[in-house]
């Protein structure tokens, strides 16, 4: 099914007379600074989500400082990945599913759907396990209890707070993740041999290695990150007054480029935190032969007799503060996915009663979380695994995200650029490379 090209916002008031009667908002007003970085810090902070942290950590322990390198070349692909989510929503005006599902056939949207809402239930549980048990390195209590606690406040905040509240909370929580900067300075690295390892790459092609590149891919790119992207482009429209279709299909040049500063500022966050992590474990843990870490908690208790009972505490607060970020962005991301395939509608700015099964979703995606902590498995090492699944199946969402910001029915004047064009497919081209690397030493053995 094709879409209509998406009128600008002025050329839209132009060819509706009757937009008078229902005149659009005004456009946004300039924002402080923590308004400029907030949205994408929020997207950043939510991409270093407690099992990235583990698998960070355990790429640090396991090879060192050698990987080091994975972060200045993720970051191009995190900018233009999340770049390309967040016009699609912006310039189309509908979240990434509505949009897969107005053009493309369903046996392309079902598929899609239901892989983007299981991936979102594991890293959901994966977390709540991930702050259970950083809390607990703190906090005298068991880790189930903790898991049930923190799932319940999540919750509230959900369904009783406005998307506002939401917001505001998360442009602070996304502050956690600075303990990881002090970390790595508590760690004491030798700064030559950072900078060394840091641009000039020492690639190691065994199955090992593969594994982990493809995790770290996976993990930096996962699949919720579109989701949640797109669908925060939209709520904020909603946040402006533009609460039609209508209102929200188009950008301005000043919008965009609003957009492309707080992805750039968001992603150079986020890499910046993977890369601190990377750093902190790499000259600590690995020095000292602890390559094996099945969890952030596990690091951040690993640390406390190398680096100090600070970087430990620093650590875990981290894991704990942006575990509170992104479990509410996994479960928030299942809800849209699920509405938008089933051509439903769901907002954070609707009230429960509004949206039933939108907010039905969120609590019902929160429940089944906190169950799989109860089953008896070790949630952070699923998630390395899930890491190297969602490094699998990013390719072929990207692609279709690709198309359709590239796609003129689609996106009227707003379709990719070169630079924007060049940047995505290379990205979509080195994660099938890594991919399909890490299977053919698999098959050779």
């Amino acid at each position: 099914m094709s879409a209509p090209e998406p009128l600008s916002r002025a050329r839209a008031d132009a060819a509706n007379p009757s937009a008078l009667d229902h005149p659009a908002p005004e456009p946004r007003k300039k924002r402080g600074l923590l308004r400029l970085v907030g949205g994408g810090v929020i997207t950043g902070a939510a991409d270093d989500d407690p099992s990235a942290i583990g698998t960070y950590a355990s790429a640090g322990a396991k090879f060192g400082l050698g990987f080091l390198w994975i972060a200045p070349v993720l970051l191009p692909m995190m900018v233009v990945v999340v770049y390309v989510s967040a016009k699609l929503g912006q310039v189309y005006g509908k979240g990434l599913f509505a949009a897969v599902r107005d053009r493309y056939p369903r046996w392309i949207l079902y598929p899609a759907v239901l892989f983007a809402f299981t991936g979102n239930v594991i890293e959901a549980a994966a977390n709540l396990g991930g702050i259970g048990a950083a809390l607990n390195l703190l906090v005298p209590l068991p880790v189930p209890l903790i898991v049930v606690i923190a799932a319940a406040v999540i919750l509230a905040f959900q369904i009783l707070g406005s998307y506002a509240l939401l917001r505001r909370l998360f442009r602070w929580l996304a502050l956690a993740l600075f303990a990881y900067v002090a970390a790595a300075i508590m760690a004491r690295p030798d700064p030559a041999e950072i900078l060394s390892r840091t641009f000039v790459p020492r690639l190691t092609l065994d199955s090992e290695a593969l594994a982990m590149i493809v995790a770290c891919i996976g993990t930096s790119l996962s699949a919720y990150i579109y989701t949640w992207q797109s669908n925060q482009e939209v709520e904020e429209e909603i946040g402006q007054g533009r609460r039609t279709l209508r209102q929200r299909k188009g950008a301005t040049d000043a919008e965009l480029r609003r957009t492309r500063r707080e992805v750039i500022t968001g992603m150079l966050f986020s890499n910046l935190i993977l890369y601190f992590i990377i750093l902190s474990t790499g000259a600590t843990l690995h020095p000292a032969g602890q390559t094996a870490i099945d969890s952030a908690a596990q690091a951040a208790s690993a640390l406390e007799p190398l680096a100090g009972s600070g970087a430990k505490i620093l650590f875990a607060l981290g894991v704990v503060g942006v575990g509170f970020l992104a479990v509410p962005v996994m479960t928030t991301g299942a809800a849209y996915d699920l509405v938008q395939g089933l051509g439903r509608e769901g907002s954070l700015h609707a009230r429960p009663s509004e949206a039933k099964l939108f907010y039905g979703t969120i609590a019902a995606v929160t429940a089944v979380a906190v169950g799989l902590n109860f089953l008896g498995f070790n949630p952070m090492r699923a998630l390395v695994w899930s890491g190297i699944v969602q490094g699998i199946s990013v390719p072929p969402l990207l692609c279709l995200i690709m198309l359709m910001t590239g796609d003129r029915r689609m996106m009227g004047e707003r379709v990719n650029g070169r630079l924007v064009t060049v940047l995505g497919w290379a990205t979509v081209a080195v994660t099938f490379a890594a991919t399909a690397g890490l299977a053919a030493t698999w098959i050779i053995g």
